[in-house]
């Protein structure tokens, strides 16, 4: 089987990223086609690798362009890049998108299944805040330029949407809203993995609180700051992102920024603290996973994938207002010794990556099978 592994872009490392490590462990020798990426994250992340970049790696602020928002200088010429790629030698390719690399384009025999991280935010459920909040990178455009450019890529995004021949949400909260802005009902619904080797339980618990993920205005790190600083609570956090210099600029004395840890380090924060705190409304959530592993409760807010992965009273407890208030509600009144690490550990059991791995490929060998089934009938 000739398998080819497709992923939007490779300039950060999160959940998405972390996926794609995922798959290419499946499939060791699997060439690895990204529209940009940073040669440094991908040595570090994917070494070895054979990576192939669209034209768009070439082109001038690339790859450093793709941040939260910046990319809208390119965007008119975004469909090009994913379908630029020729995949007609391969079996199949297997691509896992938030934005653009459900997009590819596959011919004949060659088939198509797509891990999809969410529809493409800033054209779906983010559009308006996206148009509220990009920047204009060219003096003759604006707001109603936007807002043209967004019509048309959403137009081109529901007809990338129905290239796939066969479609895996990563939560049920996705698989409806694929339903939702893509009129297409998923084929398959698989929560995202955790490699629960990497992570331990400590039977020492410090005194401080953990919040992980990209600095970036829908994370809402903003309200663990607050919340933090209105009690006065010990709070780490880990990551860097466009936003962090505000984010330090609203933190109290009990505030301490790590920014990037190893995974070694990372284990190490999550394994002794008190528990992690997941204020986003995200696709699915891997973060939460990592803490549970660790044996680690979970205060989450109550909406989107958390409310798939975290068990309210077992594993961890929800605010339901994306609000510092309903955070702090629920901070005064937490009580981490009512939390037994080892059932919160094996709660998350259900989620590690050799079953995540396992699931993958029983998919991707259903649809090779069926279309060999197809071509000799």
């Amino acid at each position: 089987m000739r398998i080819a592994l497709v992923h939007d872009f490779f300039t950060q490392w999160g959940g998405g990223e972390r996926v794609l490590k995922v798959f290419s462990e499946i499939w060791p020798d699997a060439p690895i086609y990204l529209i940009a990426y940073d040669p440094k994250l991908t040595e570090e992340f994917l070494p070895g690798k054979k990576i192939t970049a669209s034209f768009m790696q070439a082109l001038p602020g690339m790859p450093k362009a793709f941040k939260y928002y910046s990319i809208l200088s390119y965007l008119p010429g975004m469909p090009k890049p994913i379908e630029s790629f020729n995949f007609d030698d391969f079996d199949i390719i297997l691509s896992d998108s938030s934005s653009f690399a459900k997009g590819a384009i596959t011919h004949g025999k060659t088939k198509h299944v797509c891990y999809l991280h969410t529809p493409t935010r800033f054209l779906t459920s983010d559009k308006e805040e996206y148009v509220r909040n990009a920047p204009i990178p060219l003096p003759w455009i604006g707001r109603p330029f936007v807002k043209l450019l967004l019509k048309w890529m959403t137009n081109w995004d529901l007809l990338a949407s129905r290239r796939p021949d066969y479609v895996i949400a990563n939560s049920r909260c996705i698989a409806k809203r694929t339903e939702e802005y893509y009129h297409r009902q998923p084929d398959s619904v698989i929560f995202p993995p955790v490699d629960t080797r990497q992570f331990t339980i400590s039977p020492q618990i410090d005194d401080y609180w953990l919040v992980l993920g990209r600095a970036e205005p829908y994370k809402r790190t903003d309200l663990a700051i607050q919340a933090a600083n209105q009690l006065g609570l010990k709070l780490k956090i880990v990551g860097g992102g466009t936003k962090i210099n505000e984010l330090k600029k609203i933190a109290g004395p009990t505030i301490e920024f790590l920014g990037r840890v190893s995974d070694a380090e990372l284990a190490e924060l999550y394994s002794h603290a008190i528990g992690l705190i997941f204020p986003p409304k995200e696709d699915a959530g891997m973060t939460p996973l990592e803490a549970m592993a660790s044996g680690r409760p979970v205060i989450a807010y109550g909406e989107g994938g958390a409310l798939e992965s975290v068990v309210a009273g077992v594993t961890g407890e929800f605010f339901y207002e994306q609000t510092v208030e309903s955070l702090v509600s629920v901070l005064k009144n937490f009580d981490a010794n009512k939390y037994d690490p080892q059932k919160i550990r094996a709660h998350v059991m259900q989620y590690d990556v050799k079953n995540f791995q396992q699931k993958i490929k029983e998919i991707v060998e259903k649809v090779i099978t069926t279309t060999a089934s197809s071509i000799n009938a």
